[in-house]
């Protein structure tokens, strides 16, 4: 005879994180210190946990802008700094040469 299998045997680690990451999950909480009912500090957390896929499909692309986790995005900061510099430095030039 086969043992029987439990639903915690059945669904592994990968299926778990398989539905999480599709499905996403929100964790949400909200930390607050209070003296005599004036908030000195507020602190919000919310976590989001899902798949790429699925933060794109809801409008969250954040890390695409991040100069930090994208190349892109650092490239076309570099560019907009050079093209800041370019202009500065024609500006400067313009008024050390007056035509």
């Amino acid at each position: 005879m086969s043992e029987p299998t439990h639903s915690i045997n059945a669904t592994g680690l990968a299926d778990i994180l398989e539905r999480v990451l599709d499905k996403g999950i929100v964790i949400a909480g909200d930390i607050k210190i209070q003296i005599a009912d004036i908030d000195l500090l507020t602190i919000k957390i919310r976590l989001l946990v899902c798949s790429v896929d699925k933060a794109m499909e809801m409008g969250i692309n954040w890390w695409q802008e991040d100069t930090y986790l994208s190349t892109k995005a650092r490239e076309k900061e570099l560019m907009q700094q050079q093209e800041t510099l370019v202009a500065r430095l024609e500006k400067l030039e313009a008024k050390s040469n007056p035509s």
